[in-house]
């Protein structure tokens, strides 16, 4: 078979937004049947997994999922989602990201690059994000499907949006301004500050895009310039630019492993995937520290 390529921006999360070629699929995958499982999960099952993992009423969590981890579902992904809401209750909020990674410079686009003669082209005839209608991509099945849940809000960014849904949806993803991708005044920095908890379902804490918070916050921040396609209320699409932090993953297990060491933890599985619910404060105050001692300046650090 042959290797499936898309294009899209360096990654911040270990990888390429726009590669998944072969032998590497989505980190968060679609829901599998588990050959050692002895009864299919239900909502209620999760329910009972997700509560016992210390998850509450009235939270707000921001979740990442691998969720082929979990096993097999009945209903699939839609379980997963009525499973965490009903946990959550109607004082509770569930975020999710909805990256957009293929709305990026072209000039960026490493792996494989695309000819020089086509990024005018890419940047003038791109439609521009669409809070509605742009599609999430390379961060699984089950943003997706929250994105396009009734009630859910998203936030605007072009290339890394954040959707909600809940109570507090509505001030989750209030804001987002281009040039603030992933600090304070993002979601992340509004989980922070209503002290949300973080949520990792089948997958590790290279996938903690809260991380990415604290590399915000370094002394002294390598800066990136990065561009995308905006769609205008009147529907006209444009290309805008913005300078912004670098982000940079390639540690960001090292850290998890550190931060699981001491950190407030609770693991367990739900389903059959080995899950991480943490205070995102607690994980943003350590990586931050963490960065501060261990990188080098310049490089978020």
């Amino acid at each position: 078979m042959p290797a499936v390529r898309v294009w899209g921006r360096r990654d911040r999360w270990g990888g390429y937004w726009g590669d998944t070629g072969w032998g590497r699929r989505d980190t968060c995958a679609v829901i599998q049947e588990s050959p050692a499982q002895d009864v299919p999960y239900t909502v209620g099952s999760l329910v009972v997994d997700l509560r016992r993992l210390g998850l509450a009423a009235g939270d707000v969590v921001l979740v990442h999922s691998a969720l082929r981890s979990v096993g097999f579902v009945v209903g699939h992904v839609q379980s997963v989602v009525h499973a965490l809401l009903e946990v959550l209750g109607p004082a509770g909020t569930l975020v999710v990201p909805t990256h957009t990674g293929y709305n990026s410079d072209p000039a960026g686009w490493s792996n494989p690059p695309v000819p020089q003669s086509w990024w005018p082209v890419i940047r003038d005839e791109n439609p521009g994000f669409d809070r509605v209608l742009s599609p999430s991509r390379w961060v699984g099945v089950l943003p997706e499907v929250v994105r396009t849940w009734p009630g859910a809000v998203r936030s605007g960014h072009p290339q890394v949006s954040f959707a909600a849904v809940g109570a507090r949806a509505a001030e989750i993803v209030a804001g987002h301004p281009v040039e603030d991708e992933l600090g304070d005044g993002s979601p992340l920095g509004a989980v922070y500050r209503v002290d949300g908890k973080v949520l990792l379902i089948g997958c590790g804490h290279g996938n903690n895009t809260s991380m990415h918070l604290s590399e915000t916050r370094q002394l002294r921040p390598r800066m990136d310039v990065n561009g995308a396609a905006v769609r205008d209320p009147d529907g006209r699409a444009r290309w805008v630019t913005w300078t912004a932090p670098a982000s940079d993953s390639s540690d960001f297990e090292e850290i998890g492993v550190a931060f699981d060491a001491v950190g407030p933890v609770s693991v367990g599985l739900v389903g059959a995937a080995v899950s991480r619910l943490m205070s995102q404060r607690a994980v943003v105050d350590f990586a931050t520290a963490w960065m501060r001692e261990h990188r080098s300046p310049g490089v978020s650090g």
